[in-house]
């Protein structure tokens, strides 16, 4: 990853942590310029631990923006699921048949 194509941000993380959380920046946010990509990381109060964390998502995400997916297949139910199938179907009926109002 170039150095030049990322953006690193610091800022307060919010939440709890007390003062030493509100006083001091540690919460990073990573942005990757050409694909737009945006990670942050505030979990610690360290500001080296959170930076770490943010670097391996944004390599995470990337890599996942990189991989390629998998072409569908499109496969026919089997004779078993047919079967399955149209006996609910038939149970179904038998059941809305027995509602009705017979003439008798």
């Amino acid at each position: 990853m170039n150095p030049k194509d990322i953006r690193i941000d610091y800022f307060r993380g919010s939440g709890p942590g007390g003062q030493h959380r509100n006083t001091s920046e540690t919460g990073v946010r990573i942005t990757h310029l050409p694909t737009g990509t945006v990670v942050t990381a505030t979990e610690s109060r360290s500001r080296l631990q959170n930076l770490q964390k943010a670097m391996l998502r944004l390599e995470e995400k990337l890599a996942a923006k990189l991989r390629k997916k998998k072409r569908r297949i499109a496969t026919r139910p089997g004779r078993g699921a047919i079967g399955r199938r149209l006996d609910a179907k038939r149970k179904q009926g038998d059941k809305k048949r027995d509602r009705q109002k017979s003439d008798d």
